[in-house]
């Protein structure tokens, strides 16, 4: 009887639900699962579910799915997609693959997306879609709100701002969508539009509009041809990507590896090792020089052997100290908190931190040295010439570490690489190899007459 008497909605509800867990627990899981169950599991999901996946997912991991889709299907999941993001897809997939897929648009589209492709894919032209609400500047309020109804039924990018352009396309304004319904439905949008706003040219690199969006606090900004002609919009929600993916690049080169194409968990152990294994090499006879130096004070080593014990300590005070101010420098630059003419202000700030995290550092091993228990058996009879020429060598080593680690971002940018390339490793070598000068200079210096 109970079961004669149950609400069929609870049941529609219990479905629904159980739907959309599986939906989210496949978005969460998306990255961790085998090629061949992602497909299994996306073509398990309601039509629904698996239009809202596929167009969260990124450009890699659909170009994944259309590979193995059927002609219709293909056809199906690519007129979901943004001329925008067709753009992204075509590109990601290589031109050999560009008539097909622009064989299985619409003509409107078709043209909107063979326009995109024509720009750079890392410039505003690449990123922008041309989808976007117009008016007309003598429009009334209430013309317009009418007018932005009929576009929005044709999937514009987004509706949070309109702009108003002349009949030969030059952007004269933009107005809010707030603007528009505080205002009275008899003014024209000439009288509430903003003339003083943010645009970019249609060559600016990706990087450029990320730091317009992070200090502007926009949703979306005109792009313009050379002439003031609107031709798009880039949203915010496109570079947010390319954040996640400058900072992703970054980082591993401050870890001294080449950029990863894909996940990590889709690279293939020999590419993974070709990614890695050049900037090792590098490194690797970068470190050669620290043998050569110490092959050049084998005599000071010979006569000090105790100075053989602070070698590991002296290297990795400067190569760590070095590692922090490249990695703040760099981060800084890429916030545009630090531009190439501040050189001087942060090389004043880095003599004043080194000086005083050397001085820390001496006095930590100074110590070390004065109060261990034995020190006259393990460090001999001039243990205090030994003391304070690890004392010396650790402030000028760190002092010379932080200088290096900072200016070299600088020296960098002005030869037009990217700073990122001052990667913690890479000074960390270059700091090793000064640094053992650094050391058995001063030890010659301090234990002259004595040890040397």
């Amino acid at each position: 009887m109970d079961s004669e008497n149950k609400n069929p909605q609870d049941s529609s509800s219990k479905e629904f639900t159980q739907t959309e867990e599986q939906f989210y627990n496949l978005f969460e899981n998306w990255s961790a699962l085998s090629t061949t169950e992602r497909r299994e599991k996306f073509k398990a999901l309601p039509r629904t579910e698996a239009e809202e996946l596929f167009l969260s997912l990124k450009v890699h991991d659909q170009v994944d799915l259309l590979h193995e889709a059927t002609p219709l299907e293909k056809r199906s999941w690519v007129r979901l997609l943004a001329p925008d993001d067709v753009a992204d897809l075509i590109q990601e997939m290589g031109p050999d693959h560009r008539d097909e897929v622009l064989s299985l648009l619409d003509p409107q589209t078709k043209r909107e997306v063979t326009a995109l492709l024509a720009y750079a894919e890392d410039n505003a032209g690449g990123l922008m879609s041309s989808r976007f609400i117009r008016l007309r500047p003598d429009m009334s309020v209430d013309e317009a709100i009418s007018y932005i109804r009929i576009q929005a039924k044709t999937h514009v990018e987004t509706i949070y701002y309109a702009y108003a352009l002349a009949t030969d396309q030059t952007l004269l304004g933009v107005v809010s969508f707030r603007e528009l319904f505080s205002s009275s439905p008899d003014k024209k949008i000439k009288d509430i539009m903003t003339i003083d706003m943010v645009k970019v040219p249609v060559d600016t690199d990706q990087e450029q509009i990320a730091k317009i969006f992070s200090s502007q606090d926009l949703m979306a900004i005109p792009v313009i041809d050379g002439n003031n002609h609107m031709v798009g919009i880039v949203t915010f929600d496109d570079v947010a990507s390319v954040l996640q993916e400058e900072a992703t690049e970054d980082i591993h080169k401050l870890a001294a590896v080449e950029t990863l194409d894909a996940p990590y968990l889709k690279i293939s152990l020999l590419e993974m090792i070709k990614k890695r294994a050049g900037w090792l090499m590098v490194l690797f006879l970068g470190e050669m020089f620290t043998a050569t130096a110490m092959g050049y004070y084998h005599t000071e080593i010979e006569r000090a052997v105790v100075l053989a014990f602070f070698i590991p300590l002296i290297i990795s005070s400067g190569g760590n100290s070095g590692s922090q101010a490249s990695t703040l420098i760099i981060r800084a630059m890429a916030l545009g908190e630090v531009r190439l003419r501040d050189w001087w202000r942060v090389l004043g700030r880095e003599l004043i931190t080194g000086l005083a995290l050397g001085l820390c550092l001496s006095a930590v091993g100074l110590a070390r040295i004065l109060l261990w228990p034995g020190k006259e058996q393990l460090y001999g009879p001039h243990y205090m010439r030994v003391a304070f020429t690890v004392a010396a060598s650790i402030i000028g080593i760190v002092l010379w570490g932080t200088l290096s680690g900072s200016m070299l971002p600088f020296l960098l940018k002005k030869l037009r690489f990217d700073p990122a390339s001052a990667s913690a490793p890479a000074v960390a070598t270059l700091v090793d190899v000064t640094g053992l000068i650094i050391y058995f200079t001063l030890a010659s210096f301090i234990l002259a007459g004595a040890l040397l």
